[in-house]
């Protein structure tokens, strides 16, 4: 018996370029019939499964939009059926009168060629690459069922918090190293497939060859053009959506501007610098100007950089990370066979892990999507981001309540600055005697445990949420639910390149001098998001924001949460000695970022 995948393949291109989603018919002179192989095998009787031929043709595993609707037929008691996948299962179209299989190919096709366009459509792989994803992808994706709170008549806002992850940034120096060693191992790939006598139409032509676009690099991690121009535009944005908190010239106690001290985080703050102030000054063609941006040590830094100080979390992690990785093999090793089915390449697990990480890069960095992420289908790359974002939950999020109890310093400077707003408009102050924004830049680890902190991204119902309960009582929740199933816990809007937390403080007229005149509005990348500690609402009084919200998580401060053996002693010194401590190590660069 001949195996299709052997026969010479006949292709026909009926999705345009670059789509690349073929109609592959194997060519078998002699054959009539053909034992159907995996993965297009379906669950039925082998009596009732005769495969289609049509003179020289057999029609078996059909693979029309590969990646989206492999069909084949069958026939049985006289009756032809058509099976065509649909989300990993087969679902079945019958004809009582298809006597001649090649009305029931014509038929299938134009079927496919429907299901085929409206699927390219729908899926865009940039949205779907987790923390990866660039901000302008994803940046419109918001919950659909949730209706923004209209901001009461009078009501204007007061101060702006703001937390922001850095831009768009190059691979690391690690994962450059990464891909280097992938070209070298696709080389050998390739090389054993054609010792093998493999047929290489099978293998997408870019893998004979492939370098690196990263080749040679010798640093990494660096903000890259798009990576300033999201976090520029967002500056633009910002001010122009709160101009009367933006009309007051700059000065530094007025618009206080934070950064860590990673050289992507802090270009980060100036490039939003840039746009927030632009025409405000007197440097260039721009009327750019200069203006301040603070950062502390790394040692130090429990305010936007908690993670890097604190024992517990580095001790946790290290632990945590080998039964991540246990719980994504099944999935790798899922897709590495099917890979290996497809393509007839050798891979390994690793392989399919560094081709999906290059798959990540090419989309986000280079607008590249033909390619690395070409090799694999809608489902399999939605399998490889609900990895990325198990990971991302274990390790960063509400996989454990130590991720973002160590967060609290922020959340409580956050509380600080609309204490001291609301203070100073009570006191009258005059303008340009307060600060009315306080702009900070960091990374995935900070703006994720952010967000956990304010009990975003939960499922169940923003309203009743049993999940938010059970975080505030420092419960576990249980981990996000696979594909195809829906979860809210995704990446790729949590925390993408330049994703972005606000808080927006409001004074609102009251005649009733018992009711709150203070509320907090809060944004994710812009758009108002339910908060289930404020009955599902985007807007509530500043009193319940630090009842429901806030209080809860301050029954522990940092240094019990994350040094509870420490014996007392002056804050002070405890952070010149992990400072000295930190230069004894050289201040080696922090874990990449997911």
């Amino acid at each position: 018996m001949l195996d299709p995948l052997q026969a010479r393949p006949l292709s026909v291109n009926l999705c345009p370029k670059p789509r690349r989603r073929e109609l592959i018919l194997f060519q078998a002179h002699s054959l009539s019939k053909l034992t159907l192989s995996q993965p297009f095998l379906p669950r039925v009787s082998k009596a009732c499964v005769e495969i289609c031929c049509d003179s020289d043709f057999v029609a078996d595993g059909l693979n029309f939009c590969v990646r989206f609707v492999p069909f084949f037929f069958s026939r049985c008691k006289k009756r032809w059926f058509v099976y065509y996948s649909v989300d990993g299962g087969f679902c079945r179209v019958q004809s009582k009168r298809m006597k001649k299989p090649i009305v029931a190919l014509l038929m299938v096709i134009f079927f496919s060629a429907f299901n085929c366009f409206n699927a390219e459509e729908a899926f865009d792989v940039r949205k779907h690459l987790s923390t990866v994803s660039r901000y302008g992808a994803v940046k419109e994706i918001a919950n659909g069922n949730f209706i923004p709170s209209k901001v009461p008549e009078g009501c204007v806002p007061t101060h702006l918090n703001l937390v922001a992850r850095h831009g768009t940034r190059s691979p690391t120096k690690k994962r450059i190293r990464e891909l280097d060693n992938l070209s070298l191992r696709l080389e050998d790939l390739i090389k054993d497939a054609r010792r093998r006598n493999l047929h290489l139409e099978r293998v997408p032509s870019w893998l004979d060859g492939w370098k690196s676009p990263w080749q040679g690099r010798l640093k990494g991690g660096e903000l890259i053009s798009k990576g300033e121009e999201e976090l520029y535009d967002l500056g633009l944005k910002i001010r122009e959506k709160f101009p009367s908190l933006f009309d007051e010239e700059y000065h530094p106690n007025i618009y206080t501007i934070r950064a860590t001290q990673v050289p992507r985080a802090s270009a980060s703050a100036v490039a939003f610098g840039m746009g927030l102030f632009s025409g405000n000054g007197s440097l260039g063609p721009g009327k750019h100007r200069a203006f301040s941006v603070i950062s502390e040590s790394r040692a130090s830094d429990i305010m936007l950089r908690f993670h890097d100080c604190c024992h517990n979390y580095k001790h946790f992690r290290e632990k945590q990370e080998p039964a991540v990785n246990k719980l994504k093999e099944p999935v790798l090793n899922e897709i590495t066979s099917a890979l290996i089915g497809r393509y007839g390449l050798n891979f390994t697990r690793q392989d399919i892990s560094s081709l999906w990480f290059l798959c990540k890069q090419e989309a986000s960095l280079l607008d590249i999507t033909n390619q690395a992420c070409s090799l694999f289908g809608p489902s399999e790359i939605m399998l490889l981001e609900w990895t990325d974002d198990l990971e991302a939950y274990i390790l960063k999020g509400y996989g454990n309540s130590l991720n973002y109890r160590m967060g609290l310093p922020l959340l409580e400077d956050v509380v600080q600055s609309m204490e001291q707003a609301i203070q100073a408009e009570e006191e009258r102050r005059p303008p340009g005697s307060f600060e009315k924004a306080r702009l900070r830049f960091a990374h995935a680890e900070t703006i994720i445990p952010f967000s956990c902190l304010l009990g975003l991204f939960l499922d169940g119902s923003a309203v009743d949420n049993v999940e938010f309960k059970k975080i505030q009582k420092e419960q576990p929740l249980q981990l996000p639910p696979k594909p195809p199933q829906k979860r809210t816990w995704r990446g790729s809007t949590l925390a993408p390149f330049a994703g972005n937390n606000m808080l927006i403080l409001y004074s609102c007229p009251a005649q009733d001098k018992s009711k709150s005149k203070h509320f907090v509005q809060v944004l994710h990348n812009e758009h108002p998001i339910p908060m289930p500690g404020c009955d599902g609402s985007d807007f509530c009084s500043f009193e319940v924001f630090k009842e429901k919200i806030v209080a809860p998580h301050q029954k522990h401060d940092y240094d019990t949460v994350c040094n509870p053996k420490q014996e007392p002693s002056s804050g002070s010194m405890y952070q010149m000695f992990q400072w000295l401590f930190s230069l004894s190590k050289g201040d080696k660069q922090p874990r990449d970022e997911f």
